[in-house]
């Protein structure tokens, strides 16, 4: 029998993918060989059988270009079970994510044209937890009816929304204040809205609002999946006789799925961008970078080099704008975005061709590199603050509970008991633009907790807590990093050791004075310590408020006619007087320490007496020409 009268031809039009149109060839071929009506009637049974197989194959494959790949995060998906199971962990995952007192799901009910409760975390209002919202009623009835976020800081006060008494009477029960809500999409459709809600007023950050935009994707994807594996059961049932050609066909798609499985243990286990671009590579094979937005390298698996930053900005462009990767060339490009911010891209080049399954690994691969990204920055902004109050607390309020603040310090491993030192940095590096001030506080804060210690901002200032022992240096190490991030000068104050947590104020006001004594002595741009500077940092940071000015004033009161001698003369005066006090008094010792004969001590003293008056060695004129001396010498630049 000709292959064009066998129903194994259906199959090889399957295998390569024919048009439907094809698929009356055998029976027109069958016709003219003259078989007979059983035969035929067997072939078209074999065609209509074949065109359902190519029907759902084709369903499988535009669903799968409409699923958003971030579902391949989320371990409840990968194994997906029970659907209730999957949305409350969506929903308890939004409020840790988010830190929300509570996190919500309401789904819509095309029958009764509302939206209803479907999964609550962290309500304790048997009330709240039943609500029905009329489509644009409240803030979730307005997110279901508009498919677009809302987001109040205040929704018991906030008239942008339709109040309606029984919504009111929910939310109120509940005690939520801060409502943000975000739509389930499934393509153009809204299914749902996802909220996060806090029982105090507060403002939610882009950064959360686009993060709850991911795991409301998450959860769309979730119901939508639960749909379709029903009806992938019946039709693998229905497809028995064509199993072998899907399998064929399924090589692509099952590599699709272990990638998918492996990076989303990756994000379950803590795993980092590098852990994923070394996955996709394993699966894809060839070489694939990970840039951050500026460009920068984030990771690299093989020899590729950097693409040119023009070509990388057309090709990240064109793909976020068409929602998949793209292909430049050899490479293949896939934008990692979450909602409207740009966060980087991966750029892969394989070994050989890439299928449409391949391309969706690539950008599955971006989704769960986006997500690692925000999950960092909102882990380390969490952490940034926890540690800032905690800073704050020690140096700026009276202390109640020392061990509870020794508990906080050792849960972020700091220990108050060891010795540390107080830096602080001057509002020269932070008088510039709020970004600016911005940018300084999170160096602050990713210096020190490198370091195991604090940072946070206080009253125009920036105080970091530095474990060690040597407070001059890390004024001077904390001015000198700091000068090259900002690109200006900057002054820096240090005190201590100081140990335990009620030292610490004590410490940074102390550190505040060498600060102000520094911007007195007109070393703006250095870093010292109280130590360093003695009585005179001491002195000038306390009472100190004419800055240099005033410093100027007191010396030329007190020794200008002798510096302006020297200056004038290139005689040495200065250095004798300091010797001459130096050494108690002694014009032996002094002579011996100048190397000139007594004589020559005796006159230049005599030659200071003239300048200064008879008085200067009477124990008040003493002690200021002595000040006015160690000021002198502190106001020349550190050699």
């Amino acid at each position: 029998m000709s292959g064009m009268s066998s129903p194994v031809e259906f199959l090889e039009l399957l295998a390569r993918e024919a048009a439907p149109v094809e698929f009356e060839g055998p029976l027109v071929a069958a016709r003219s060989a003259g078989l007979t009506a059983d035969r035929i009637a067997e072939l078209e049974q074999a065609k209509t059988v074949a065109l359902r197989v190519r029907a759902l194959l084709e369903r499988r494959r535009r669903r799968e270009s409409e699923l958003s790949g971030l579902y391949d995060t989320v371990s409840d998906l990968a194994g997906l079970r029970d659907l209730d199971d999957v949305l409350r962990a969506i929903v308890h995952r939004a409020r840790h994510l988010l830190g929300a007192d509570v996190a919500y799901m309401t789904l819509n009910d095309a029958e009764r044209g509302d939206t209803y409760m479907r999964v609550t975390d962290g309500s304790v209002s048997a009330r709240f937890q039943r609500l029905r919202l009329p489509m644009g009623a409240g803030l979730g009835g307005l997110v279901a009816q508009s498919g677009a976020p809302y987001v109040t800081a205040n929704y018991p006060e906030d008239e942008r929304f339709h109040h309606t008494r029984e919504i009111d009477a929910g939310v109120g029960e509940e005690g939520l204040v801060a409502i943000l809500g975000v739509p389930l999409r499934l393509g153009s459709t809204s299914i749902g809205v996802l909220y996060a809600a806090n029982r105090s007023a507060r403002p939610f950050a882009r950064e959360e609002v686009a993060l709850l935009l991911s795991l409301a994707a998450h959860a769309a994807v979730a119901i939508d999946t639960a749909r379709l594996l029903a009806e992938t059961r019946a039709a693998l049932a229905e497809l028995s006789a064509a199993n072998t050609t899907i399998r064929a066909h399924s090589t692509s798609v099952e590599r699709a799925a272990a990638a998918h499985d492996r990076m989303t243990a990756l994000v379950l286990r803590g795993g980092g961008v590098e852990d994923v671009t070394a996955a996709v590579t394993e699966v894809l094979g060839g070489s694939l970078l990970a840039l951050d937005a500026e460009g920068r390298l984030l990771a690299r698996v093989g020899e590729l080099d950097e693409p040119d930053r023009a070509d990388l900005v057309e090709a990240v462009a064109a793909s976020r704008t068409e929602g998949r990767s793209v292909r430049r060339g050899v490479l293949w490009y896939g934008a990692v975005v979450a909602g409207a911010e740009n966060l980087g891209a991966l750029v892969l080049h394989p070994e050989g061709e890439l299928a449409d399954a391949d391309q969706r690994i690539l950008e599955r691969a971006a989704l769960v590199t986006a997500l690692l990204l925000l999950f960092r920055r909102t882990v380390a902004e969490a952490e940034g603050r926890v540690r800032g109050e905690l800073l704050d607390d020690l140096i700026a309020r009276p202390l109640r509970d020392t061990e509870a603040l020794r508990s906080r310090a050792r849960r972020l491993g700091v220990d108050l008991d060891a010795p540390h030192v107080l830096v602080a940095v001057g509002d020269d590096a932070i008088a510039a633009t709020g970004s600016a001030r911005q940018r300084v506080l999170s160096w602050a804060t990713t210096y020190a907790s490198t370091r195991g210690g604090l940072a946070a901002a206080r009253d125009g200032l920036v105080a970091l807590m530095l474990p060690g022992q040597d407070a001059g240096g890390s004024a001077r190490a904390v001015a000198r990093d700091l000068s090259r991030v900002t690109g200006r000068p900057v002054t820096a104050g240090a005190s201590g050791p100081s140990t335990g947590p009620s030292s610490l104020a004590a410490a940074f006001r102390e550190a505040d004075r060498c600060l102000t004594a520094l911007g007195a002595l007109g070393r703006s741009g250095q870093g010292a310590s109280t130590a360093e500077l003695g009585f005179v940092g001491l002195l000038l940071g306390t009472v100190a408020d004419g800055g240099d000015a005033d410093v100027s004033r007191f010396l030329t009161a007190t020794i200008g006619p002798v510096l302006e001698y020297d200056a004038r003369r290139g005689t040495a005066l200065v250095r004798t007087l300091e010797a001459y006090f130096g050494v108690g008094g002694s014009l032996a010792r002094a002579a011996e320490q100048l190397h000139v004969h007594v004589n020559t001590v005796t006159q230049r003293l005599e030659r200071i007496g003239q300048l200064l008056g008879g008085d200067w060695q009477k124990p008040e004129r003493a002690l200021e020409v002595q000040l006015a001396l160690r000021l002198h010498r502190l106001r020349a630049p550190a050699g």
